[in-house]
């Protein structure tokens, strides 16, 4: 095969673990200069959070967002210099379509950091505490979902949030209205309803209030031509305008992640071998059922990159 059939992905909230991007730090200058960068865009000490904790702190939303594309750009740089494998396309869950963005060059790293760090904190900010909430449907097909969540609305906000591929939808919404819909999911005979615990609604339209202040922190900062297409979340299609890529990002808040559709346009685009880049093989699950012939790697750790070496070019 050639490098133009992979693809690399990268991670979202929920894949971050105290110790993430610890191990490259200590073995690759590459990765240690990347959370150098980042400790100083941000004004403290951000590797320390990821390598150190507590957990507590790295779970909140303003420090998990950064800390996660920070963890994913240094196994991405580490990667980028130890091999010879590179992207024919790339896309991210959520907050890793901004690694995404990144590893084409279309936002400045140091950017970059700054602005997931203000997501987080308007995405916190958006809803308040225990008004929302989030939960997993399993076995449900998305009409299914998208009726239910209108039946359950009652005049609030409920609806699908990811499409995760495998028959895994996530909702989102008031929490009034997320419990109603979980109630008739299961009366639709869902395998497996879950209750997420999430600080805040992702995804849905009671992040509006976030969209408005991701557009206004996104007026600040340069997005340069790419020329590696990029799987937006939003439309699941392949984007090389740079003059889209902030109201993209703006509309991602509130918008639902197409995963599963995502995936399947980098298979149908020839990329049957895929690396997952940063914390977590949550991804390499997800795909693997969207795709089951795609063949996907992993780079979180040192050793991950005999994986990768081993990749057929």
């Amino acid at each position: 095969m050639t490098t133009s059939r992979v693809a690399f992905v990268f991670p979202g909230q929920g894949s971050q673990y105290v110790g993430m991007g610890k191990d490259l730090c200590a073995q690759f200058g590459a990765a240690k200069q990347v959370f150098a960068e980042a400790d100083d865009a941000l004004g403290f000490s951000l590797s320390q959070l990821c390598f150190s904790g507590p957990e507590s702190d790295l779970k909140l939303t303003e420090n998990t967002q950064p800390a996660i594309l920070v963890a994913s750009i240094a196994a991405l740089r580490v990667l980028e210099a130890e091999t010879v494998v590179r992207p024919a396309l790339v896309a991210g869950h959520s907050l890793g379509e901004y690694s995404a963005l990144v590893a084409v060059g279309a936002l400045d790293f140091h950017d970059a950091v700054k602005v997931v760090r203000a997501r987080g904190r308007l995405m916190q900010q958006a809803v308040p505490a225990e008004h929302g909430a989030m939960a997993v449907l399993l076995g449900l097909t998305m009409d299914s979902v998208r009726a239910l969540c209108a039946e359950a609305s009652q005049g609030e906000v409920v609806s699908p949030a990811n499409d995760n591929g495998g028959g895994q939808i996530v909702i989102a919404g008031a929490k009034s209205a997320v419990a109603r819909a979980t109630a008739l999911a299961r009366q639709a005979g869902a395998k497996r309803v879950l209750d997420l615990p999430v600080s805040a609604p992702f995804h849905c339209q009671l992040m509006q209030p976030a969209a408005d202040g991701l557009r206004q922190v996104l007026s600040d900062i340069s997005v340069r031509p790419f020329t590696v297409g990029v799987v937006t979340n939003v439309e699941a299609e392949v984007n090389l305008d740079a003059a889209r890529v902030k109201s993209l990002l703006a509309e991602q808040a509130v918008r639902p992640v197409r995963w599963a559709e995502s995936v399947q346009k980098l298979a149908v685009l020839g990329c049957q071998r895929a690396v997952e880049i940063g914390p977590g093989k949550v991804l390499k699950g997800l795909m693997k059922r969207i795709v089951p012939t795609m063949e996907v790697a992993n780079v979180e750790a040192p050793q991950d990159l005999a994986n990768i070496a081993a990749i057929e070019l």
